[in-house]
């Protein structure tokens, strides 16, 4: 089952977006990669443990390669770090590089509302981009249109 649906898309392409501004200021140190999952891990490592942020992105990462074939050369480290993006995205188009991400994160965000249910996944997405409102964190509706199918 594909939980990259079509909102699953939008939102994580608004949170990428979102970041990605944030650490273009002049003040901000480099841009890491993907700097959503960046900031997203200790939040996640406080829910699920450090060895359940390790198997959420690896099994979002097997998900992802589904659709986007280069991110196979990606891995996710003991730490739970994602290692070779930095490789990956100096060899590759700066949006199909923007598009693997999104669609990276968008498998994270649904195996999170499978796991957790959209309501968790929404407060979790709320504390720790406190500045996206609530109608662009919205997880319920798609999950329950899909839920119905």
């Amino acid at each position: 089952m594909n939980r990259a649906t079509p909102q699953m898309r939008s939102i994580a392409k608004h949170l990428m977006v979102t970041e990605t501004r944030r650490n273009r200021s002049a003040t901000a140190p480099p841009a890491a990669a993907l700097p959503v999952t960046d900031k997203l891990r200790p939040y996640l490592a406080t829910l699920v443990g450090k060895g359940g942020v390790r198997a959420l992105l690896a099994r979002a990462l097997v998900l992802a390669t589904v659709e986007v074939a280069w991110l196979r050369a990606a891995k996710v480290n003991a730490d739970g770090d994602l290692e070779g993006f930095d490789t990956l995205g100096a060899n590759l188009d700066p949006a199909e590089f923007m598009e693997g991400r999104v669609v990276l994160l968008a498998q994270l965000l649904g195996l999170l509302v499978a796991f957790v249910g959209p309501s968790l996944t929404s407060r979790l997405v709320g504390e720790v981009w406190p500045d996206v409102p609530l109608k662009a964190r919205d997880f319920g509706k798609e999950h329950r249109r899909e839920k119905a199918k």
